[in-house]
């Protein structure tokens, strides 16, 4: 069953491989041709140079092919080269010419093969990460991914273009090398090839014995990587924390194991190395000495002798590169499994039935349940309709479930069958296509992410049409536009990596006017308030109310005044509702938000 199920992958990813191939499969065939011109031309400069000693300066015995025979009588005769020997020099001449142009051709096509392979695949691995359940975003860590897409589809494209082309000029070079070696001396030719099988098979050997070893270097890369960018972007909280010793030390460890595990490995490698050298050179010491001792015998021409070594020389060139090559391909396997992680991981889908539909209705949550991967139940049994146009306030403690019941909202996380409906407008949102769905609903996050760019860039990302008045229309209703005035770039201000440059107000408002550039019949603040003053915070909302007054709006916040305007509000402790209604009657029912509602006034009674 195992072995079946890893045929069913290797399949996939020949398949996979097959797809990452198509564009550049013409330039590879022209640099495999390119290749195959330069072997054949490797074949032909030994038969020059036996030609030259046996024939022309040895008068030695004609035992050519006819038609190379033929060719030389119509030039006039071994005994005319003898006396032309310029013509054997053009001939040497030519043949290097030969090699140089087709040397030349395959470096320009596999090159371009090889640049063209890496495009599809970074085009097909980003496309293949923004289509990608967000849960699967969760789980694997950014600096992994990275490395994924950079190191692994560089050791991919080298094994490609440098080991996989190479392999039919292998071939050619192996057959041919062979095949003149028989036809010049057989008994020299087997001697030859005893030492091949060993060197072949110990070189099957090393790839299964250090592929695991190239593995765990790969993930831990991948976790060197992602150390790097968790500390490179959250370099403020290192500073702020005076973090940074601990951080290098932390760092230090695991480059220290990382370079450990390549130092082992450079030890199995050159091991390997050694081996295979002695192996190929004990290879060339028994032609050399068993050659001598034919030409002493007078069973083989010196001639003979010089191009039999060439053509050795030629055979175990590729067999000592076969360990290069087995090297290259446990790497590459490697990477290709990482790659194929990513490739073959689900992407969201919509159901088949899935249509646009209406999104200005009311939004009911039926008996919601909801737990994450490997954790308990955060949501249980949630139940609350949104009537259309009008505003529900969320408030609940820390893990309570408010912002997990905007992710449902928002399919950002699958509700399974079991676990309650999501209806707008009676429709279950599993059966509403989700681009349609979140095109449809506006979301500031609990952490805003800004991109590195301009505000104006931030404001207007998913605008497409670039409309500056729609973009400072925004920023006003966000509160904005007063703030970038002040800046000496206005609008054209580089808010840095993360926005690193704005303060946190700044950022929750851009977040928010990046929203409503584009209008949505459902707006949610998901605590998107909690970095402004109150008076910001009051002013955003009459904002929004006078432009968006048609709007669905939920608001999930900690502020009771953030909440105090709203139609409806829900308290949330534990994953469940356990006080619902407005302001007014909430503050004096004794519960969890009357104890809020007194905390945040200052309440003495409270206090003590």
């Amino acid at each position: 069953m195992k072995s079946k199920e890893m045929n069913t992958q290797n399949r996939e990813k020949l398949t996979l491989l097959g797809r990452f191939l198509h564009g550049s499969k013409r330039f590879f065939l022209a640099a495999v041709l390119a290749a195959c011109v330069t072997a054949l031309a490797d074949m032909l400069q030994p038969q020059i140079i036996r030609v030259a000693v046996d024939c022309v300066m040895g008068g030695g015995e004609e035992d050519f092919p006819a038609w190379v025979l033929g060719a030389v009588e119509k030039l006039g005769g071994f005994g005319w080269l003898a006396e032309h020997l310029y013509v054997l020099a053009l001939g040497v001449m030519a043949v290097a010419g030969v090699q140089v142009a087709s040397q030349y051709a395959f470096r320009v096509f596999n090159t371009r093969a090889s640049e063209t392979l890496v495009k599809t695949m970074r085009d097909s691995l980003f496309s293949r990460l923004t289509r990608l359940n967000y849960d699967w975003h969760m789980k694997n860590k950014t600096g992994d991914i990275i490395q994924r897409c950079t190191s692994d589809i560089e050791t991919m494209k080298n094994f490609l273009s440098e080991q996989l082309t190479g392999i039919f000029r292998v071939v050619i070079l192996l057959v041919l090398s062979v095949g003149f070696m028989v036809s010049m001396h057989p008994v020299l030719t087997l001697i030859a090839l005893i030492p091949i099988p060993a060197v072949i098979g110990y070189s099957f050997y090393f790839h299964q014995k250090v592929h695991d070893g190239i593995e765990e270097c790969d993930e831990n890369e991948g976790k060197l990587s992602a150390m790097a960018q968790e500390n490179l972007t959250g370099v403020r909280v290192v500073r702020a924390f005076g973090l940074e010793r601990s951080e290098v030390r932390r760092f230090n460890a695991q480059n220290d194991h990382y370079t450990r595990l390549w130092e082992n490995m450079g030890r199995e490698l050159s091991v390997f190395w050694s081996v295979s050298d002695l192996l190929s050179g004990v290879q060339i010491m028994l032609v050399v000495v068993f050659g001598a001792l034919f030409c002493i015998r007078g069973t083989m021409t010196p001639g003979t002798y010089l191009a039999f070594i060439t053509y050795n020389a030629q055979m175990s060139w590729p067999i000592r590169t076969l360990g290069r090559m087995i090297s290259e391909l446990s790497k590459a396997s490697v990477s290709i499994d990482r790659v194929f992680y990513i490739m073959n991981s689900p992407v969201e889908q919509d159901d088949p039935e899935a249509e646009d539909a209406p999104m200005d209705g009311d939004i009911c949550f039926d008996h919601v349940s909801f737990g994450y991967d490997n954790s308990p139940e955060i949501l249980h049994d949630v139940s609350f309709t949104v009537k259309a146009g009008t505003t529900l306030g969320i408030l609940g403690g820390t893990g309570s479930g408010k912002s997990t019941l905007m992710l449902l909202l928002d399919k950002l996380y699958p509700l399974s069958p079991e676990g309650g409906s999501i209806t707008i407008g009676g429709r279950d949102i599993r059966r509403i296509r989700t681009a349609h769905l979140r095109r449809n609903i506006g979301m500031v996050l609990q952490e805003p992410y800004l991109f590195s760019g301009t505000i104006a860039e931030n404001i207007g990302i998913a605008a497409n049409d670039g409309d500056m008045e729609l973009v400072r229309d925004a920023a006003r209703t966000a509160c904005l536009e007063e703030t970038i005035q002040a800046f000496a770039s206005g609008y054209e201000t580089m808010v840095g990596e993360r926005g690193v440059t704005l303060s946190g107000g700044q950022k929750q408002r851009t977040a928010i006017a990046r929203m409503l550039a584009v209008p949505a019949p459902i707006m949610i603040f998901d605590d998107s308030l909690s970095a402004v003053d109150t008076q910001t915070d009051a002013k955003v909302r009459r904002a929004l109310k006078e432009r968006f007054g048609r709007s669905t709006v939920i608001l999930i916040s900690h502020r009771i005044t953030t909440l105090a305007a709203a139609d409806k509000i829900i308290v949330l402790d534990r994953g469940r509702i356990v006080e619902e209604g407005t302001h007014e009657t909430l503050k004096t029912a004794g519960g969890i938000y009357q104890k809020i509602y007194q905390t945040q006034n200052g309440s003495e009674e409270v206090a003590e």
